[in-house]
Order: structure tokens, then sequence, then C-alpha cells
């Protein structure tokens, strides 16, 4: 590793990142400057390309504490031309965005580039017809060190990258960061995989599946954005603290176009003001509520009883019922929506009539076709054939009344799982009802049912082994026409209707074609952190394969009794924060408000999940429910049996307290007054 002051290279590559600063500058102003009076047809067109013009602007953003770039790749060739003797090599910079000079050449290539791929994939064995690979190191937004690597010299041996390990291991404050310096070449595999086809990512703590899933986004708007921009792009996550920790890595990356959601936000048809019992919401969350409610749904549709007559003028057109019981047995024969149906019948029962009008000697157009589709005798039949339905009105008929339930949960479910989804004081209306947030999910079910769901490009979907089956259903209505990145980890599930397989997870999600990927270098958790909590993983996911640490730095771990409660919970919290870094303190969710008022008490400022975190304080106090998908340098784990002990079942109470001990990045302080669960040995 080369340092200031001691190789003049240093210098040259800082002058290097001078102009490049200066050169993503100038963009910014050549934007900036754009003048578009004369250009736009009209006020639509103008406010249109004005927006374009902004967020070009933001994307163009230099960001003075991110390096604009972070490595270098010398070819020996030119990449694309003919390997020949006396060819001549390129150089390239590779940084988180395309940067050009005035002339149009390039001086920092964007890492999703196919030129960047070799940074990530190449290496002795297959060097990519890279002789140089070299890292550069920083402090702040300064440059302060590089790295080579001789690709092609086989006297050089294969080391461990000093600056990739500092990179891994260097401490955070705030929301999460990118990885585009670090992704490793497993990683980058999945990162690059084709738009068409659908990923699923089983990644233990520390992995890096949900950077790898951010990442892919970011390279599919890169090599698809045509395609993208016209489908659209959805990241889902579990809670929306996740999705405020992670909102900053795709921004960072120049992409600032892809949504955010919860499932809960996808759903909302409704208020939810109302929880269930576990029991009861694995059953609603169950797959095998869609068909009920398809049988709910159509069981609207009824016979007709009599024929229909269409007066025009002096003439009398009657279609009879046998025809029109033959129109809608047709269509509900079709693979097609009942909204879309219910459009059609009328349709169905006009051209009825204008074949007997061609028949007598008339010649109607669409027209008349149209006319007679809304003709009242034809909307009277509609109304009592094929009804309009409410998709909350029907769920809250089925939850309220029990032989409506009964009648279409016949074979589907039994007598107890029917009693134990009826609402106990059924409500009056669709305002006044408690919907829980499985009713919503019922509710967009039925909503599909009735009108198809449009469907996106492309969806990511983080900590996907905690959705139920009609949960999976409902993502998966969201990218029936696209592919899907699913990124998780079995052992990491805590809900009651967790799933056990990917299998079944991705046959739900309508994605069964999907290739299972699956990462188990860990990155993030230190090596004693992580062998201390794969101890659970034969009680909570037996098979799965457990996160081997490649990080250098054991880390620091300790098990300490904590005899004066509170107190002592405080004092680790304390000592934790001399360090550089953040620091996490999870606890039960019950034992919170103790805590923040032991910390208060201790004068120690301290935030809730979700919010920034400053260098004045660096304390996030966090409820163990909330504890998926963060991290942060330090950790204090309060009380581990507390956290077993608060969920419905020792199986999901072991997966939370797996989730908290895996958390830190550079350390964790283990506290307890009563003992240890037993499967912590």
């Amino acid at each position: 590793m080369s340092t200031p002051g001691h190789d003049d290279p240093l210098s040259k590559e800082r002058s290097h990142l001078a102009a490049s600063r200066s050169a993503l500058r100038a963009m910014r102003e050549d934007v900036e400057s754009l003048d578009i009076t004369d250009v736009t047809a009209n006020w639509v067109n103008a406010a249109v390309l004005e927006h374009q013009i902004e967020q070009r602007i933001k994307a163009l953003a230099d960001l003075s504490e991110t390096p604009l770039f972070f490595g270098r790749l010398d070819y020996l060739h030119a990449p694309g031309a003919e390997q020949a003797e006396g060819g001549e090599g390129e150089r390239f910079y590779v940084g988180r965005r395309h940067v050009h000079d005035a002339d149009g050449d390039p001086m920092v290539i964007d890492w999703r580039a196919p030129v960047s791929q070799p940074f990530y994939r190449a290496s002795k064995k297959d060097p990519h017809d890279v002789s140089l690979r070299r890292r550069f190191g920083y402090t702040g937004g300064d440059l302060t060190a590089y790295e080579d690597e001789h690709l092609l010299d086989p006297a050089e041996a294969a080391t461990t990258s000093k600056l990739l390990q500092q990179e891994i291991e260097r401490p955070r404050v705030g929301p999460m960061r990118d990885i585009v310096a670090t992704i490793q070449p497993e990683q980058d595999e999945i990162v690059r995989a084709g738009l068409s086809g659908s990923v699923c990512v089983q990644g233990g703590p520390g992995t890096g599946k949900t950077a790898v899933g951010l990442h892919r986004v970011a390279y599919l708007l890169y090599a698809h954005r045509e395609r993208l921009a016209r489908t659209g792009t959805l990241v889902i996550g579990p809670n929306r603290s996740f999705l405020h920790y992670i909102e900053q890595v795709l921004p960072a990356l120049g992409e600032l176009t892809v949504r955010q959601a919860t499932v809960d936000d996808l759903v909302a048809h409704v208020e939810v003001r109302g929880t269930d019992e576990a029991a009861t919401a694995v059953i609603k969350g169950d797959a095998r509520m869609a068909e009920i409610l398809r049988r709910a749904l159509y069981s609207h549709v009824t016979a007709p009883t009599e024929g229909v007559v269409v007066v025009r003028g002096s003439r009398r057109w009657r279609v009879p019922v046998y025809e029109l019981e033959e129109i809608v047995r047709e269509l509900l024969a079709r693979d097609i929506r009942y909204g879309a149906a219910r459009e059609a019948l009328p349709q169905r029962v006009a051209h009825a009539v204008l074949v007997q009008m061609e028949r007598a000697g008339e010649a109607p157009d669409d027209r008349v076709q149209n006319t007679v589709a809304r003709n009242a005798a034809v909307k009277a039949l509609v109304k009592s054939v094929w009804p309009q339905v409410d998709p909350a009105k029907l769920v809250l008929r089925l939850l309220a009344d029990a032989d409506f339930l009964a009648e279409h949960a016949e074979g589907i479910l039994t007598e107890d799982e029917q009693k134990a989804v009826l609402w106990v004081k059924p409500a009056r209306s669709v305002k006044s009802a408690k919907w829980s947030p499985a009713d919503a999910v019922l509710i967009d079910e039925t909503t599909d049912l009735l009108e198809r769901t449009h469907s996106l490009g492309h969806v990511v979907l983080d900590e996907a082994q905690d959705l139920s089956p009609m949960q999976y259903r409902a993502v998966g209505r969201r990218c029936t026409t696209g592919s899907a990145t699913v990124l998780g980890d079995l052992a990491q599930g805590t809900t009651p209707w967790a799933t056990r397989s990917w299998a079944q997870a991705l046959g739900h999600l309508g994605k069964g074609e999907a290739v299972v990927e699956e990462l188990t270098a860990g990155f993030r958790v230190p090596t004693d952190v992580i062998a201390y909590a794969s101890r659970l993983l034969p009680h909570i996911a037996p098979g799965l394969t457990p996160v081997a640490s490649i990080r250098e730095n054991p880390g620091f771990f300790d098990i300490r009794t904590a005899p004066g409660g509170a107190a002592d919970v405080v004092a680790a919290c304390r000592e934790l924060l001399e360090r550089e870094g953040s620091v996490g303190l999870i606890a039960a969710d019950a034992r919170v408000p103790e805590l923040a008022a032991a910390l208060g008490a201790a004068g120690i400022g301290h935030v809730g999940p979700g919010e920034e975190t400053t260098r004045a304080t660096r304390l996030t106090l966090v409820p163990a429910s909330l504890a998926k998908g963060l991290e942060y340098d330090y950790v204090v784990l309060d009380e581990p049996q507390a956290v077993v002990d608060g969920e419905p079942d020792e199986r999901t109470g072991l997966r939370r307290l797996y989730v908290a001990l895996t958390r830190a990045v550079s350390g964790l302080v283990v506290t307890h007054t009563t003992g240890l669960p037993p499967q912590l040995g």
C-alpha cells in the first residue's frame, strides 16, 4: 500500500481526482444552463422536461464525502479489440457514475459498465486481460492511499487487499451506505444477472444481500433504462425504519426514481386499526384464502331467469334466456377478471341483438352496438346477473357472516379455522371495521380478482422470509409481467407464518422458475459474534449453512451478568460510546421504556430506529421487533431470554434473538440478569 509522501503516483492520482471533480462540476453546470424556452411545444412538455433536467442535476451532485472513483483498471489491450501483439491497452477509473471531460472522453467509468466488470471479477487465475488493478483509500473525500495488484505477474502472490478490508470494517454512523467499492465476485454475479429472470438470494447476517439487491436495481436501471422507465421499479422492505435506513444507497449511485414501500403500503385499500391473534393471522395469510375469496366473489354471478327485450324505435329485439345463459357461461369460463367480464357482458348481449338486426336486413355499426349496450333493459340484466362488488364489503361479509363464510370455505377451512377468522364482534360497515394488516391483504386479493393489478418491470423484495403466502401473492401481482429479486434468510423468519422453504415462497410469488443463490461469506459480522449466534441455527433452521466471517478483525465480544439491571446496561452503552462509530442498544420491546428512562437519567442521548444519528448522538435504542435489517458498529444486547419470551412461541423467539445477536459490525456486549437461553450453550 502506498501513502502520501512516499510515492509520486499518489500525486498524479490526486490530480486526476481533482480534474474529475472539475469535469463533473462542468457537466452539472452544462445541464443547469440549458434554456428550454424555445424547444417545448406546450406547458406540459415544458414541465416534463424541467423535471427531467432537475433529476439530471441531482444525479450529477458531487458528494464531497463520497469518493468519485475507487479503483483503476489497466488493460493489456483495448477492451473489445483483438488481442494482437503490439495492441495498445487502456486505463479506466472505476467509480459511482460516468464522468467525461469537455471533449467527451471518459475520466471515470460507471461501475455498472461492462468495461468495469473485471474490477470485481478479475483474479490471478482469470485476469480478464487486466494487467493492473489499483484500489484507492480515502479519508473523507481525500485520496490518501492506493494499493496495486499485478494480475499478470506470476512472481506476485495473491493477497487479501488491506484497503478492501478497511473499507468493509470502516465504522459507520447514519444510514446504510453503498458497497460499490467492495462487491465480491459471487455478489457481482447476482448484481449483473439479466432482467428477464428472477433471482432469490438466501444470505445469512452480514453477507450483503440487501446491498446486493439495491445494487442490482442500480445495475438494471443502467442496462435497461428505457424499458424500466416505462414499466417502473420498486423496492419492498419490512418496515419504514428499514426503508429510511437504506434510502440513500440508490441516490448515492445516481438513481433517484426507484420507489420504496412496505407490503402494508401496497395493500392500503382501507385504514388498518386492528390486530389479529397469531393463530388467526396465520389462517388469514394462508394461500387457501385466495380460493375462498374467489368462490365468494363469483357467487354473486347468477343465471338469467328470463330473456331481455331491447326496444329501438318501432322494433323490439329479444335475446332469449338460453342465449343469455350461454353468454354468461362463456364469460365465466374465460380467464379474465370479474370486472372485465362484467364490462364485456352488455357488449355480448348487444352483439346478439346486432346479429338479429343484420338478419332482418339492417346494417348496424359499432355505434349502434354501444347504444344497445347502454339500453336500460341490458343494464338491468347486468345488474341482476353480474352485479358490482366492493372488495372491502365482500371481505367484511366473509369475516362477519358465519353462514356466508361456511358456504365458501367448505372443504377448505375446518370449522375451528372458520371460527378463528370470524370477528367476535362483527363490524357494521367498512369504515367502522377495525381492519388488521392480514385483512388488508385479503381486500387486495379481492381487488385483483375484480381488476388486474398493474405490473412493474422489476421488484426487489427484502426480508422476504417473513411474508405470509397471501402477502407473497400481493407482491407477485406487482410483477406478473416483470421479474423479481427476492432477498432473505430463512433463519431470520420472525413471524408465526414465516416461510420454511424458498421453493414454497417463490411458488406463491408466481416465480417458481427463479434461481436460488446462497451467500455464505460474512463481510459485516465479526467472527466471534457470528460463531456465537450460529449456536442457534440447529434450533431455528436445521440444515442451513452457517455464515463464515471473512473479516480479519475478530471483533469485540463479551457476555456480562448485570446484577444492577438497567444501570449495568447503561454502563455498557457508555463504554462503547467511547469508541468510534454507531452504537445500538437492542432489547425486548417490553423493556424499551425502562431502558429509555435509564438512559435519560444518565444523561445519554439516544434516537429511535429510522431516526438519523449524529456525531453527538450515536446511540440508537432499538426494540427487538424492529432490529431486522439494521446494523451498528457496536451493539449492547439486553436480556436475551426476554427477547425470546417476547414472542408467541419459542422458535420465533429464538429467531428474533438470532437477528438481534447479528446486528453488530465491530463488537457485541450481551448483558443479562436472568439466565441465558439454554440453546446458546
